[in-house]
């Protein structure tokens, strides 16, 4: 038995695991260490039996489906009698702009800040309750996203595909975020038309208080900068000229901020430049990124929640809303022990796990059990 299957063998004897609602209802699959075929199409009538089929076989990957099935575990999809399914929302690093040039725990810092604006659209505009969502840190390179509540269970594949475009801000049309009006203005004269641009009330609901949110805390941002920073934010931000940015913080007085605050861009020309062409940076800001076809699947197989990735050796680890700022997976996700193990580092790695940092060379060394497992499941070392 290789080192790693043996160290999944050992949690496997009395694992955590947290049983979905329903747990008879659900297919399961698995992926075996010495097999690259998934097992799939089987049904637990008792917790027990999974959790013995576990102890007993020792997975690499354990699934269980976001599909409710009368007999799911029929041989095919159509036999299975399909009940229902669960909204699911799976964030990885995969998704991740410029995801390649990040570290490993870059990477995972990155997607929780995805799921925390996740969590935001599907609270705040959809109205779920922290009860009808669940959160597990996937084990290997992001996060899953539950939404457990009779009214999302009948939800098709369209309907849920349209959930996921509203969150990511597909197909937002700025145009109608940003209108012009026309209202009187008294001169000496007497009164006569002007136009000007107004956006939303920051107290607004959906997208339309998300981008006045963004715009007037981009304001606020800039305002504290050193003004060369704040020249090059304001070029990036919205491709525009330095004599343009330079032009914007000019116009950005005190009482424009009021103005902006209260719904109107102002007349300036500047300050409507900046946000109109910025439009769509600023919807990609306040977007979650999800992986449309694992939510628009209402037959999906997800990770098990306390079941162990062998790609990393870190545990499916479910946590709460509440729980999601300080969460810390190569902390809070890790399930093995200190003991020192001897291993061969193949590569040079730079990683901090349990609050120690590690920087380990090419070549033989001892290293906590708990890192020797995911440096082994990662491809990073061998052991002894």
């Amino acid at each position: 038995m290789s080192y790693l299957k043996e160290k999944f063998s050992e949690y496997y004897k009395n694992p955590d695991i947290a049983l979905p609602p329903d747990p008879c209802h659900r297919e399961y699959g698995f992926l075996f260490f010495d097999s690259r075929m998934m097992k799939r199409h089987m049904a637990f009538p008792q917790p027990r039996d999974l959790i013995n089929f576990l102890g007993n076989h020792i997975p690499a990957h354990a699934y269980y489906s976001s599909a409710y099935y009368e007999t799911p575990d029929a041989p095919s999809m159509n036999q299975k009698g399909w009940r229902g399914a669960d909204l699911i929302f799976d964030l990885d690093a995969d998704h991740l702009p410029g995801a390649v040039n990040l570290t490993y725990e870059d990477m995972l810092e990155n997607v929780k800040k995805e799921l925390g604006k996740l969590v935001s659209f599907l609270v705040d505009d959809f109205g779920f309750t922290k009860d009808d969502i669940k959160l597990f840190f996937s084990g290997g390179r992001g996060y899953h996203c539950h939404v457990i509540n009779p009214w999302v269970q009948k939800l098709g594949s369209h309907e849920r595909r349209e959930i996921v475009d509203y969150i990511t801000g597909k197909g937002l049309l700025t145009e109608k975020i940003f209108k012009e009006r026309v209202y009187d203005k008294q001169g000496p004269r007497g009164q006569y038309k002007r136009t000007r641009l107004e956006i939303p009330k920051p107290s607004e609901g959906g997208w339309n208080g998300r981008i006045s949110q963004g715009i007037i805390k981009i304001i606020e941002e800039i305002k504290e900068m050193e003004e060369e920073t704040a020249i090059e934010y304001l070029m990036d931000f919205a491709g525009i000229t330095r004599k343009s940015a330079i032009q914007f913080l000019h116009d950005l007085t005190t009482e424009k901020i009021t103005r902006i605050k209260e719904g109107i861009l102002d007349q300036s020309t500047s300050i409507k430049k900046i946000f109109m062409k910025g439009a769509l940076r600023l919807s990609a800001m306040h977007a979650a990124g999800t992986d449309e076809p694992v939510t628009a699947d209402i037959k999906r197989l997800i990770r098990l929640p306390g079941s162990l990735h062998g790609k990393t050796g870190l545990k499916v680890q479910p946590l709460s809303l509440d729980d999601l700022p300080q969460f810390n997976p190569l902390s809070d996700a890790v399930v093995f022990g200190d003991e020192n193990i001897q291993v061969t580092v193949k590569k040079k790695v730079d990683i901090t796990m349990k609050d120690h940092h590690y920087t380990l060379k090419e070549g033989e060394i001892k290293v906590p059990e708990y890192l020797a497992v995911f440096l082994i499941a990662r491809g990073l070392a061998c052991h002894q």
